[in-house]
């Protein structure tokens, strides 16, 4: 049920790594190499992505390779919001992935890119289609991020919050639907483009949206999905319980799975955004992971995580 293992999300971005405790991004890197290792040791034809860059910047991706962490991951993927974050305009994407491809032979994804309704729901329907237009058949996987908008009384994954001014709220309103699970103008914008452009959708521990995201996403024929299951959610109570609901839902789509998120009694410091104390036991939970739901082999058990 998976096609593709990501090795966690936007490194660049201090939303979700934090530079001050790994400023040249060595732990990353070292990360990204065991990880890379365990998923291949575990299943040699999935493909690993490295965890999709925001903002868009070569020298990031120079400096990982630098760093002999390339050499364990299959694909680069990056994240593009030119109408809400990015401080370059929409019709650059093509440009955004061929500074990529410059310095990399490796195929690239787009695994997010989106519009928010802020401004006006207007603007997110023209966002999509713009996107369609220049994205597809220029890249060969592409998520739009995302099917529903972020509750309100949810958190946004960032570290700056309200800091942000009105940059913190964009990110309540990225969906196709709103939260409440009604049609955006977008939704209609963007289902002529479903089987070619996936879905970018995190799902909360427990989530209550899953099941009626699925049903969304086969009545508009979505094929690829790109999801995440949290290192530090494994931590949780009946959190295998939860894993095993989630990905038996998803089983009809082609998924790209996201590892990510620290921790708090496992990290350098006690935030998501940490590296890690020891590294091998991200990579352990990759390969629990992979073992679990990607395996080539039948099912073992899973002895890497201590629940609870």
């Amino acid at each position: 049920m998976i096609e593709a293992a990501k090795i966690w999300n936007e490194p660049n971005n201090k939303s979700h790594w934090n530079p001050d405790l790994d400023p040249e991004w060595d732990l990353f890197a070292r990360m990204t190499i065991l990880s890379g290792q365990a998923i291949r040791a575990e299943n040699g034809a999935l493909t690993r992505v490295l965890g999709g860059i925001s903002p868009i910047d070569p020298s990031f991706i120079r400096r990982l390779d630098e760093r002999g962490a390339l050499d364990h991951v299959d694909v680069v993927a990056v994240h593009g919001f030119p109408l809400d974050w990015n401080l370059w305009q929409i019709h650059e994407w093509p440009d955004k992935i061929e500074e990529i491809r410059a310095v990399t032979g490796k195929p690239v994804w787009v695994t997010e890119a989106g519009v928010s309704s802020f401004g006006a729901e207007e603007v997110q329907a023209w966002g999509v289609t713009r996107t369609a237009e220049l994205l597809i058949g220029r890249v060969p996987r592409i998520h739009w991020y995302s099917l529903y908008d972020l509750p309100s009384a949810w958190e946004a994954t960032t570290r700056h919050k309200e800091a942000e001014g009105s940059s913190y709220y964009r990110h309540f309103h990225m969906g196709l639907l709103r939260a409440d699970g009604t049609p955006k103008p977008a939704l209609d914008a963007y289902a002529p483009y479903a089987a070619e452009m996936g879905i970018c959708q995190w799902f909360h521990f427990e989530d209550h949206r899953l099941d009626e995201a699925v049903a969304w996403m086969k009545r508009l024929g979505v094929r690829h999905l790109r999801t995440g299951l949290s290192w530090a959610d494994s931590f949780r109570p009946n959190a295998l319980a939860w894993f095993d609901r989630q990905m038996e839902a998803l089983a009809d789509f082609d998924v790209t799975i996201t590892f990510c998120f620290t921790p708090e009694h496992r990290g350098i410091e006690p935030h998501h955004t940490s590296p890690p104390q020891v590294a091998e036991e991200f990579a352990d939970f990759c390969a629990a992971m992979v073992r679990r739901y990607a395996s080539t082999a039948p099912a073992a058990p899973f002895p890497l995580l201590a629940m609870g």
